[in-house]
Protein backbone atom coordinates (compact mmCIF):
# COMPACT_ATOMS: atom_id res chain seq x y z
CA UNK A 1 0.00 0.00 0.00
CA UNK A 2 1.38 3.04 -1.11
CA UNK A 3 1.14 5.89 1.50
CA UNK A 4 2.03 9.87 1.61
CA UNK A 5 2.48 10.73 5.06
CA UNK A 6 0.15 13.71 6.39
CA UNK A 7 0.45 15.66 9.74
CA UNK A 8 -2.88 14.10 10.60
CA UNK A 9 -3.02 10.62 8.86
CA UNK A 10 -1.39 8.53 6.45
CA UNK A 11 -3.20 8.65 2.70
CA UNK A 12 -2.97 5.28 1.20
CA UNK A 13 -4.07 3.58 -2.00
CA UNK A 14 -6.06 0.21 -1.77
CA UNK A 15 -7.15 -1.68 -4.79
CA UNK A 16 -7.42 1.83 -7.16
CA UNK A 17 -9.09 4.04 -3.97
CA UNK A 18 -7.70 6.43 -2.23
CA UNK A 19 -8.02 6.85 1.51
CA UNK A 20 -7.36 8.98 4.20
CA UNK A 21 -5.83 6.76 7.58
CA UNK A 22 -6.52 9.31 10.81
CA UNK A 23 -5.26 8.43 14.04
CA UNK A 24 -6.67 9.70 16.85
CA UNK A 25 -5.42 8.35 20.36
CA UNK A 26 -5.27 4.70 20.09
CA UNK A 27 -7.94 4.70 17.34
CA UNK A 28 -8.32 4.56 13.29
CA UNK A 29 -10.60 6.04 10.83
CA UNK A 30 -10.72 5.14 7.37
CA UNK A 31 -12.21 7.45 5.08
CA UNK A 32 -12.91 6.98 1.54
CA UNK A 33 -11.60 9.93 -0.67
CA UNK A 34 -12.21 9.85 -4.42
CA UNK A 35 -9.30 12.23 -5.95
CA UNK A 36 -10.17 14.76 -8.37
CA UNK A 37 -10.32 14.12 -12.07
CA UNK A 38 -6.96 13.55 -13.75
CA UNK A 39 -5.89 14.10 -10.36
CA UNK A 40 -2.91 11.22 -9.47
CA UNK A 41 -3.32 12.05 -5.40
CA UNK A 42 -6.28 13.31 -4.19
CA UNK A 43 -5.76 16.88 -2.42
CA UNK A 44 -4.88 17.79 1.05
CA UNK A 45 -7.54 18.48 3.16
CA UNK A 46 -8.01 21.65 5.73
CA UNK A 47 -5.88 20.95 8.66
CA UNK A 48 -8.23 21.20 11.56
CA UNK A 49 -7.37 24.91 12.85
CA UNK A 50 -5.74 25.50 16.61
CA UNK A 51 -9.27 26.92 17.52
CA UNK A 52 -11.26 24.21 16.64
CA UNK A 53 -13.30 21.37 18.46
CA UNK A 54 -11.42 18.79 16.43
CA UNK A 55 -7.94 19.81 17.28
CA UNK A 56 -8.84 19.74 21.25
CA UNK A 57 -8.90 16.91 21.61
CA UNK A 58 -8.58 16.40 25.89
CA UNK A 59 -10.72 17.98 27.92
CA UNK A 60 -9.39 17.82 31.46
CA UNK A 61 -11.69 19.55 35.15
CA UNK A 62 -10.35 19.74 38.20
CA UNK A 63 -12.36 20.09 41.59
CA UNK A 64 -11.32 22.76 44.00
CA UNK A 65 -9.66 22.51 47.32
CA UNK A 66 -10.98 19.89 50.75
CA UNK A 67 -13.73 18.81 47.43
CA UNK A 68 -13.97 15.83 44.94
CA UNK A 69 -14.84 14.59 41.37
CA UNK A 70 -18.31 14.14 43.30
CA UNK A 71 -18.60 17.98 43.80
CA UNK A 72 -21.67 19.70 42.63
CA UNK A 73 -20.32 21.61 39.76
CA UNK A 74 -17.98 18.29 38.71
CA UNK A 75 -21.05 16.54 38.37
CA UNK A 76 -22.88 19.06 36.39
CA UNK A 77 -20.06 19.53 33.85
CA UNK A 78 -19.34 16.27 33.64
CA UNK A 79 -22.76 15.34 32.55
CA UNK A 80 -23.06 18.63 30.09
CA UNK A 81 -19.72 17.27 28.89
CA UNK A 82 -21.46 13.26 28.83
CA UNK A 83 -24.49 15.23 26.27
CA UNK A 84 -22.35 16.40 23.69
CA UNK A 85 -20.56 13.06 23.45
CA UNK A 86 -17.36 14.32 24.78
CA UNK A 87 -14.96 12.77 27.67
CA UNK A 88 -14.09 14.91 30.49
CA UNK A 89 -11.66 13.39 32.47
CA UNK A 90 -12.12 14.21 36.61
CA UNK A 91 -8.83 13.41 38.42
CA UNK A 92 -9.00 12.71 42.54
CA UNK A 93 -6.99 15.74 43.31
CA UNK A 94 -7.03 14.10 47.18
CA UNK A 95 -5.46 10.92 46.02
CA UNK A 96 -6.50 9.58 49.33
CA UNK A 97 -4.82 11.34 50.89
CA UNK A 98 -5.79 14.85 51.72
CA UNK A 99 -3.54 15.18 54.68
CA UNK A 100 -0.17 15.47 52.74
CA UNK A 101 -2.31 17.45 49.43
CA UNK A 102 0.09 20.38 47.86
CA UNK A 103 -0.46 22.42 44.75
CA UNK A 104 3.07 20.82 43.64
CA UNK A 105 1.74 17.20 43.86
CA UNK A 106 -1.65 18.09 41.94
CA UNK A 107 0.55 19.14 39.34
CA UNK A 108 2.70 16.56 39.18
CA UNK A 109 -1.01 14.07 39.31
CA UNK A 110 -2.35 16.17 36.54
CA UNK A 111 1.02 16.59 34.46
CA UNK A 112 0.37 12.65 34.36
CA UNK A 113 -2.47 12.25 32.79
CA UNK A 114 -1.14 14.56 29.90
CA UNK A 115 -0.93 12.22 26.68
CA UNK A 116 2.32 11.62 25.67
CA UNK A 117 2.01 12.28 22.01
CA UNK A 118 1.86 16.24 22.70
CA UNK A 119 -1.93 16.16 22.21
CA UNK A 120 -3.36 19.57 23.01
CA UNK A 121 -4.96 19.80 26.45
CA UNK A 122 -7.86 21.98 27.41
CA UNK A 123 -8.06 22.74 31.48
CA UNK A 124 -11.07 23.74 33.18
CA UNK A 125 -10.22 24.14 37.24
CA UNK A 126 -12.76 25.14 39.99
CA UNK A 127 -10.85 27.44 42.87
CA UNK A 128 -7.79 25.90 44.13
CA UNK A 129 -8.05 23.31 40.85
CA UNK A 130 -8.03 26.78 39.00
CA UNK A 131 -5.03 27.90 39.92
CA UNK A 132 -3.64 24.51 39.73
CA UNK A 133 -4.71 24.79 36.31
CA UNK A 134 -3.04 28.23 35.73
CA UNK A 135 0.53 26.93 36.78
CA UNK A 136 0.01 23.68 34.73
CA UNK A 137 -0.78 25.74 31.78
CA UNK A 138 2.65 28.18 32.74
CA UNK A 139 4.61 24.37 32.68
CA UNK A 140 3.45 22.45 30.34
CA UNK A 141 3.09 23.30 26.29
CA UNK A 142 0.11 20.98 25.58
CA UNK A 143 -2.14 23.27 27.67
CA UNK A 144 -3.97 25.45 24.70
CA UNK A 145 -6.67 26.89 26.67
CA UNK A 146 -7.95 27.41 30.29
CA UNK A 147 -11.48 27.88 31.55
CA UNK A 148 -11.15 29.15 35.46
CA UNK A 149 -13.96 29.12 37.81
CA UNK A 150 -13.38 31.21 40.72
CA UNK A 151 -9.61 30.75 40.18
CA UNK A 152 -7.66 31.03 43.72
CA UNK A 153 -5.67 33.60 42.96
CA UNK A 154 -4.08 35.02 46.35
CA UNK A 155 -5.61 32.66 48.27
CA UNK A 156 -3.15 32.52 51.20
CA UNK A 157 -3.55 36.45 51.63
CA UNK A 158 -7.36 35.86 51.44
CA UNK A 159 -7.34 32.53 54.18
CA UNK A 160 -4.74 32.63 56.25
CA UNK A 161 -5.96 35.98 58.16
CA UNK A 162 -9.49 34.49 58.70
CA UNK A 163 -7.67 31.83 60.79
CA UNK A 164 -6.51 34.26 63.68
CA UNK A 165 -4.85 32.25 66.71
CA UNK A 166 -5.18 28.66 64.41
CA UNK A 167 -2.20 29.71 61.92
CA UNK A 168 0.59 29.87 64.90
CA UNK A 169 -1.22 26.70 66.40
CA UNK A 170 -0.99 25.12 62.51
CA UNK A 171 2.57 25.99 62.29
CA UNK A 172 3.69 24.64 65.97
CA UNK A 173 1.75 21.34 65.70
CA UNK A 174 2.12 20.85 62.14
CA UNK A 175 -1.85 19.74 61.55
CA UNK A 176 -5.15 21.58 61.18
CA UNK A 177 -9.03 20.14 60.73
CA UNK A 178 -10.36 21.63 57.75
CA UNK A 179 -13.82 20.68 56.60
CA UNK A 180 -13.90 18.72 53.94
CA UNK A 181 -17.13 19.27 51.93
CA UNK A 182 -17.19 15.63 50.11
CA UNK A 183 -16.06 13.71 53.13
CA UNK A 184 -18.82 15.81 55.14
CA UNK A 185 -15.92 15.32 57.90
CA UNK A 186 -13.29 17.28 59.46
CA UNK A 187 -9.84 16.00 58.21
CA UNK A 188 -6.13 16.85 59.11
CA UNK A 189 -3.88 18.56 56.96
CA UNK A 190 -0.27 19.35 57.04
CA UNK A 191 1.60 22.56 57.18
CA UNK A 192 4.00 21.53 54.36
CA UNK A 193 0.32 22.94 51.76
CA UNK A 194 0.93 26.15 53.27
CA UNK A 195 4.72 26.62 52.59
CA UNK A 196 4.50 24.68 49.30
CA UNK A 197 1.67 27.01 48.20
CA UNK A 198 3.61 29.47 48.93
CA UNK A 199 6.04 29.74 45.53
CA UNK A 200 3.35 29.61 43.40
CA UNK A 201 2.68 33.25 42.52
CA UNK A 202 0.48 34.82 40.01
CA UNK A 203 3.56 36.94 38.83
CA UNK A 204 5.04 33.90 37.29
CA UNK A 205 1.86 32.90 34.96
CA UNK A 206 3.57 34.98 31.73
CA UNK A 207 2.64 32.27 28.79
CA UNK A 208 -0.41 33.87 26.84
CA UNK A 209 -2.79 31.05 26.78
CA UNK A 210 -6.70 31.85 25.54
CA UNK A 211 -7.86 31.65 28.72
CA UNK A 212 -11.82 32.48 30.43
CA UNK A 213 -12.18 33.37 33.88
CA UNK A 214 -16.01 33.14 35.21
CA UNK A 215 -15.98 34.47 38.42
CA UNK A 216 -18.64 35.69 41.22
CA UNK A 217 -19.46 39.32 41.95
CA UNK A 218 -20.29 38.27 45.96
CA UNK A 219 -17.67 35.53 46.29
CA UNK A 220 -16.81 35.38 49.81
CA UNK A 221 -13.90 33.29 49.54
CA UNK A 222 -11.86 34.71 46.73
CA UNK A 223 -12.76 38.36 46.32
CA UNK A 224 -13.69 38.83 42.36
CA UNK A 225 -11.05 41.80 42.42
CA UNK A 226 -8.36 39.21 42.43
CA UNK A 227 -9.63 37.83 38.61
CA UNK A 228 -9.85 41.70 37.44
CA UNK A 229 -6.54 42.33 38.27
CA UNK A 230 -5.37 39.04 36.81
CA UNK A 231 -7.40 39.79 33.68
CA UNK A 232 -6.10 43.71 33.35
CA UNK A 233 -2.56 42.12 33.72
CA UNK A 234 -2.80 39.82 31.24
CA UNK A 235 -4.43 41.01 27.79
CA UNK A 236 -5.31 37.38 26.45
CA UNK A 237 -7.75 36.73 29.66
CA UNK A 238 -11.63 37.26 29.36
CA UNK A 239 -13.44 37.39 32.68
CA UNK A 240 -16.72 37.33 32.85
CA UNK A 241 -18.38 38.41 36.16
CA UNK A 242 -21.54 36.55 37.46
CA UNK A 243 -24.24 37.35 39.83
CA UNK A 244 -22.97 34.86 42.20
CA UNK A 245 -20.77 33.81 44.95
CA UNK A 246 -17.89 31.20 45.01
CA UNK A 247 -19.95 27.85 44.86
CA UNK A 248 -21.49 29.22 41.39
CA UNK A 249 -24.36 27.12 42.24
CA UNK A 250 -27.11 29.48 40.55
CA UNK A 251 -25.37 30.23 37.36
CA UNK A 252 -24.49 27.26 36.13
CA UNK A 253 -26.92 27.32 32.66
CA UNK A 254 -24.79 30.44 31.89
CA UNK A 255 -20.95 28.78 32.87
CA UNK A 256 -22.29 26.16 30.72
CA UNK A 257 -23.32 28.50 27.51
CA UNK A 258 -19.36 30.00 28.14
CA UNK A 259 -17.69 27.17 27.76
CA UNK A 260 -18.78 25.81 24.93
CA UNK A 261 -18.73 28.71 23.35
CA UNK A 262 -15.12 29.45 24.47
CA UNK A 263 -14.12 26.01 23.56
CA UNK A 264 -16.52 25.94 20.17
CA UNK A 265 -18.54 22.83 21.48
CA UNK A 266 -21.33 21.59 19.81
Amino acid sequence: MGAKTWESGVWGLESGVWSLELRVKKSTVIIPCPPLPHSPTPPLPTPPLPHSPFFYLQYIYLHGFASSPNSAKARDISDRFAQIHTKLKIPDLNLGDFSHLTITRQLKQVGAEFPLDAEPVTLIGSSLGGLTAAHLGQEYSQVRRLVLLAPAFGFLSHWLPKLGDKLQRWQQEKYLEVYHHSEKRDLPLHYDFIIDAAQYQEEQLQRPIPTLILHGKHDEVIPIQASRDFARLHPWVELIELNSDHALGNVTSEIWQAIRLFCQLP
